[in-house]
């Protein structure tokens, strides 16, 4: 499994993301009782099927080794697996963030 995973936030979360220190998850993942995260490879079918058309999203890089045995790899879409954290994500565990954009190429842009 890879080190590092992502997390989709509103610009409105990450500030207070920032501000706060930590991020207790958006309404979705409360609901769920874990905090959503995806792989490289699974950020884009994330963005299509749950933030399609939505502007001024910010991507976080967490650096899933300092959240140890909080995360767990789990079936969902499609039978995939994907880290879901349980417990609050601190900001000391994002190794880079920004603004969800495209290169000229169309390829999304992850943070370090």
């Amino acid at each position: 499994m890879p080190d590092i995973a992502y997390k989709i936030l509103t610009a409105a979360e990450y500030i207070s993301f920032e501000r706060d220190g930590y991020f207790a998850g958006s309404p979705a993942d409360v609901a769920d009782g874990f905090i959503h995260l995806s792989s490289a490879a699974q950020v884009e079918g994330t963005l299509a099927r749950h933030y399609q058309g939505q502007a001024d999203l910010v991507l976080a890089a967490v650096d899933l080794r300092a959240l140890g045995d909080a995360v767990r790899w789990e079936e969902s879409r499609g039978g995939a697996l994907f880290p879901h954290l349980y417990g609050t994500l601190p900001m000391a565990a994002v190794t880079g963030a920004g603004p969800v954009e495209r290169a000229p190429d169309g390829a999304l842009r992850l943070p370090g």
